[in-house]
């Protein structure tokens, strides 16, 4: 059995994944990491990396990667002096009024995120991936970007020598060593975050083309593969009321960017599940070719009891004034934009919420996590 690890994107929402590592991490007890084949996309492969930098100690690896969430605030994510904003704002309103003139300067960005470079720099040992790989401590590792020149969603991955790139119409799988700036153009959050230059071409966000989340995973050989998202999952009943009660006089900018991040970010996990599981339901009922390439593929997907977007929707308030200043600008206030906050929110105060709830919601399923990887054999008690 190939055990996977798929961890979605999200910007500061995958605080929650943090919270559900350190559950997963006193189930599985001391010793190597449990997942064979880890995938990640924007901040969900800052996540991954960082595991598999450490795939010797899980249990250590997630405490420094906790460690290292707890103590973020907005500066060390994204610049938010009041230079940095101010040059980057006039940048657009001389770009946008430039009446097609070249500009001094065009900006593609509205945030510099030099700081959260930095921190990468220092906090993970990106050499360590592959000297784990051939220690037979991880199968592979996949980080997926998005080319903005092609519109293709490319994986890049690292694995043992077995593992071959893939190529499909508009996804593909690039065989190299995971490196610093392919995780900072994973993690590029469109409009937002900067676009990064990798091999000569410009990426940002892997969540923007990734339609098939899960792809990755099973390209690389995974068979049981548990899935940490950041969707709270929703009733038809939930739907239907919160229609009802939609209806006001005005939309702000900053409600259409939180739709839109969510359309990036959640949209396409959940449908890849359901096809992922009506082809092993299929395959379960047939006799299968020896040839066959395709396998059953079993998934648990883990998801927030609550909506993350709703715990950010006090956190405005925190953030630096300058900043604050451009959040309100775009409609941002306690009263709405919670959406689109929830992915900007470094503060303490949030992460903790999603570190806590994370590590709640995933300690009441220990019996469904069990049963999942194979019983309680080479797993703790705890619990």
């Amino acid at each position: 059995m190939n055990l996977g690890l798929v961890l979605t994107g999200g910007g500061a929402r995958a605080a929650y994944q943090v919270g559900a590592l350190r559950a997963l991490a006193e189930l599985f007890g001391s010793g190597p990491l449990p997942f064979q084949v880890v995938t990640g996309v924007s901040a969900g492969a800052i996540n991954g990396s960082s595991l598999a930098a450490e795939a010797d100690d899980f249990p250590e690896a997630v405490r420094h990667l906790g460690d290292t969430w707890l103590a973020l605030t907005p500066e060390h994510v994204y610049r938010t002096d009041a230079l940095s904003l101010v040059s980057i704002g006039s940048g657009w309103f001389r770009g946008l009024t430039a009446g097609g003139a070249q500009p001094p300067r065009r900006y593609n960005h509205l945030l510099d995120t030099s700081p959260l470079q930095a921190l990468l720099e220092r906090e993970i040992r990106f050499e360590r991936i592959r000297e784990n790989i051939q220690r037979g401590l991880l199968r592979a590792l996949a980080i997926s970007a998005t080319n903005y020149e092609t519109g293709t969603s490319v994986t890049f991955f690292d694995g043992v020598d077995e593992l071959d790139p893939w190529a499909r119409s508009r996804r593909m799988g690039v065989k190299t060593e995971i490196t610093l700036e392919q995780v900072m153009a994973s993690a590029a959050i469109p409009i937002f975050f900067p676009p990064v230059q990798v091999g000569g071409s410009w990426y940002g966000d892997g969540g923007v083309r990734l339609t098939a989340p899960m792809s990755p995973a099973l390209h690389l050989g995974a068979d049981r593969v548990l899935v940490i998202g950041i969707r709270h999952p929703r009733t038809a009943e939930q739907t239907i009321e919160l229609h009802a009660s939609s209806a006001r006089d005005d939309l702000p900018l900053s409600d259409i960017l939180g739709v839109l991040m969510n359309a990036v970010f959640l949209d396409s996990l959940e449908p890849d599940i359901e096809r992922v599981e009506r082809v092993t339901e299929m395959l379960d009922s047939i006799q299968r070719p020896p040839d066959s390439h395709l396998r059953p593929v079993r998934i648990l997907l883990l998801q927030p009891s609550q909506d993350l977007a709703a715990l950010a929707s006090d956190q405005v308030m925190r953030f630096p004034r300058t900043l604050r200043f451009l959040l309100k600008g775009l409609g941002v206030s306690q009263k709405g934009g919670s959406d689109l906050l929830s992915y900007l929110a470094f503060e303490q105060q949030y992460i903790e919420r999603l570190v806590t709830l994370g590590y709640e919601d995933t300690r009441a399923r220990f019996d469904e996590i069990r049963a999942f990887v194979g019983g309680d054999a080479g797993l703790s008690q705890a619990g």
